[in-house]
């Protein structure tokens, strides 16, 4: 079974309401064993305009990482999410 991944870029506004994001999203990460491979670090983009925040999380399934979008514990976290920042996040299945 092929790994999953959410790629997710964001333009924090409000960060103070982010950090109650990152804070309130931990217990869902944890139950679905989410592996941040890149979180918030240097970018550059190549091409299209980028965004300040880019992270990229791997779970073990296309199963597990839309559960983990869809638990309570993540809805509550998303929230916090929407009302700090703007952008997008996209599951994409490995290989």
């Amino acid at each position: 079974m092929p790994k999953a991944y959410w790629v997710a870029r964001i333009d924090v506004h409000d960060p103070e309401t982010y950090k109650l994001y990152v804070e309130t999203a931990r217990p869902a990460y944890a139950r679905y064993n989410a592996k941040f491979l890149a979180r918030g670090g240097k970018a550059e983009a190549l091409e299209a305009a980028g965004r300040g925040r880019n992270v990229i999380i791997e779970f073990a399934s296309m199963e597990d990482a839309r559960a983990c979008f869809d638990s309570p514990e993540y809805t509550a976290a998303r929230a916090f999410r929407q009302k700090a920042s703007t952008g997008e996040i996209i599951l994409v299945e490995g290989v």
